[in-house]
């Protein structure tokens, strides 16, 4: 029978749940705070995790975090709570919890939602998108091909990206099924020796360079030195050139090392024919990896996707397609749904209708990037691409002007 782990500081709910689930025939161990959950989940491999999100010191979504950015989600988790807000929730699911449960939990919604999770569970964990999922011929075909050939010469790979890029999709190609996978973005402790041998063959990643703070460059870095003793992978991404990643904080050599091996990504403007595939296989693997609500979307939900400026890249089309699975109605997606969810105040199709309600949800400098992006490339369109009619129409010298097109990616 399943194994699992009770985390709650409170004695009564751990005994009330544990006698539950041990009349069910599981085997339950218990834990009252962060840090004997992290021993018996060690020892014990449960199968699946009950964790409460307000204890004492260690908070539930602080240690699920740890988990996630360890690679250590390798059992289903449900979080529990009895006056949590709908944004936590959303958070944690976000972080890798499978379902949410509110205090008092009632027995049947209990055993239902057990039962479920180990079902889940049972299937491959951490299962992702990937470019493994495009087999027809197009770009995302090609650029898997590409991706293959320059990770078989080289275990560390660079992705340069423009703001609106699928690094996510692409870094997660690299992953061999059932390995662990850390996004090093997430990691809060310096890696060790014995943190890199318990990841072997397995991938390291992150989606921008900038993002990380100097331990975490340490660690890549860290990793990178062991690689091939290992039987490791590190993908990494950038919208940034050499100098302006060591005006970020890396160093020259640093950088130079990592721009050894280097693949070009398109942006999701540049994959418009692709976005209904996208975002079909998206819909699908939600309903097999996530348990959303099984949908299909419309011809005229699909066109209407594709014809959105997606300036959020990946990551916003992910959560678009998320939201719209949870909120419809019925079993298809209509074309009105999707310009609800994208376009909720009902603007036109120009400027203000890019600026995506994803775009608010990002690290302030990547918003600003992606602002400035929209920006430069609107009033490019209206000067016809004449630079000194842009920089009259931005107030910005030339000389500026140009470096900053540069940097945006824009020609």
């Amino acid at each position: 029978m399943a194994k699992i782990l009770i985390v709650d500081d409170e004695i009564g709910i751990r005994e009330l749940l544990s006698e539950i689930l041990r009349d069910e025939g599981y085997d339950v161990v218990l834990a009252e705070n962060a840090a004997t959950a992290k021993a018996l989940r060690a020892e014990s491999q449960p199968d699946l995790i009950l964790l409460d999100i307000w204890m004492p010191e260690v908070d539930g979504i602080t240690l699920l975090k740890d988990w996630a950015a360890h690679g250590q989600l390798n059992a289903p988790v449900l979080m529990m709570s009895g006056h949590a807000t709908i944004d936590t929730a959303v958070e944690a699911t976000r972080i890798g919890a499978m379902d949410f449960l509110e205090k008092p939990i009632g027995m049947q919604r209990l055993l239902q939602t057990v039962k479920k999770s180990l079902e889940r569970g049972s299937r491959k964990l951490h299962s992702t998108l990937s470019l493994a999922a495009f087999t027809r011929p197009g770009l995302l075909r090609d650029l898997k091909r590409r991706f293959d050939q320059l990770l078989s010469n080289n275990p560390m790979l660079l992705l340069r990206s423009p703001p609106s890029g699928i690094v996510e999709l692409v870094a997660l190609t690299a992953q061999i099924p059932d390995k662990p996978v850390i996004n090093l973005a997430h990691t809060l402790e310096p890696l060790d020796l014995d943190k890199l041998a318990s990841l072997t063959d397995g991938l390291l990643w992150c989606e921008e360079l900038t993002r990380l703070n100097r331990l975490q460059q340490k660690n890549l870095l860290f990793a990178a030195e062991r690689l091939t003793k290992y039987r490791l992978r590190l993908v990494a991404g950038t919208t940034h050139d050499i100098t302006s990643l060591i005006a970020h904080g890396w160093e020259e050599q640093e950088v130079n090392l990592l721009f050894q091996s280097v693949l070009g990504l398109p942006s999701l403007r540049e994959l418009k024919d692709e976005i209904p595939d996208i975002a079909t296989h998206l819909l699908n693997f939600l309903a097999a990896e996530e348990g959303v609500p099984p949908r299909r979307f419309s011809t005229g939900a699909l066109n209407a996707l594709r014809h959105f400026p997606w300036v959020s890249g990946y990551s916003g089309l992910r959560s678009a397609v998320k939201s719209l699975a949870v909120a419809a109605l019925d079993e298809e997606i209509s074309a009105d749904e999707v310009r609800q969810i994208l376009n909720p105040a009902g603007e036109g199709t120009g400027l203000a209708e890019q600026l995506a309600p994803e775009l608010i949800q990002q690290p302030l400098r990547e918003a600003r990037e992606a602002f400035e992006r929209i920006y430069f490339e609107h009033h490019l369109v209206q000067v016809e691409g004449n630079m000194v009619r842009l920089a009259e129409k931005t107030g910005l010298e030339r000389t500026h002007l140009y470096r900053k097109l540069k940097d945006l990616g824009l020609r």
